[in-house]
């Protein structure tokens, strides 16, 4: 019975990294709207489940629909994401704020589930041991990124081209895949600070959300996007 459930979690974690390896690759005409791979009352109590519900099927399925129907008017679906996101400085601004709401919320959405820090693997321990001294510095460190941005906007984690690990943050729907952006690496933790995604349950404390958050990492996942990102470089 055992190993059956652990089959069973190494394939859950499997689909949700494949879920967001992939879909940099994938054309705009071949995209779905993301499927939530949990119920909304998943995350709670660290997130109640009508912020879940409003968060996911109102703001990024509008994202979804409204980057998917700019696409097209712009004849731009035989692209990937990735090559929207090398180039967005060329297109509309709606491309980019769409475009980045969509994937960014993919990230967001498949790190996060009730767990806690076994599931991360030694690789990244070690990893971010020696670049952060612990894993508690680089929480407080992402706390921080989040903390101090000014209005809407997102905190990273990311690998950076030298294949180190980087924390910043980015304004509105922007990530660090964007030309536009002055923070970049391949993403592995996004932080979400728009107020829609605590504000139903924290108000303006956007501190108590953050701190909250990490109770909901699902190290498991970025461990193994850890592990694709070095494969890319």
């Amino acid at each position: 019975m055992n190993r059956i459930i652990i089959t069973l979690l190494a394939t859950a974690v499997s689909v949700l990294s494949m879920a967001q390896s992939t879909l940099l690759r994938q054309r705009v005409s071949d995209l779905n709207f993301y499927q939530l791979p949990y119920q909304y009352t998943a995350l709670e109590p660290a997130i109640d489940a009508l912020t879940v519900e409003i968060h996911y099927s109102k703001h990024h399925k509008a994202y979804f629909d409204k980057f998917f129907k700019q696409a097209s008017d712009l004849k731009l679906t035989d692209k990937s994401l990735k090559e929207i996101f090398e180039k967005v400085s060329e297109y509309p601004t709606g491309i980019r704020n769409n475009g980045g709401g969509y994937y960014n919320h993919v990230l967001y959405w498949e790190i996060l589930k009730p767990g806690n820090r076994k599931g991360l693997s030694p690789t990244l321990n070690k990893v971010i041991v020696e670049e952060f001294g612990s894993v508690d510095n680089l929480i407080a460190q992402m706390n921080d990124a989040a903390l101090k941005r000014f209005g809407s906007g997102w905190a990273w984690l990311v690998l950076d081209d030298n294949g180190k690990l980087k924390i910043g943050s980015t304004p509105n729907q922007d990530n660090p895949l964007m030309d536009v952006s002055d923070f970049k690496g391949i993403p592995l933790i996004g932080i979400d600070v728009w107020e829609h995604a605590y504000y139903l349950k924290y108000q303006n404390k956007r501190a108590e959300y953050v701190n909250s958050i990490w109770s909901l990492i699902n190290w498991e996942v970025v461990s193994q996007l850890y592990d694709e990102a070095v494969k890319k470089q």
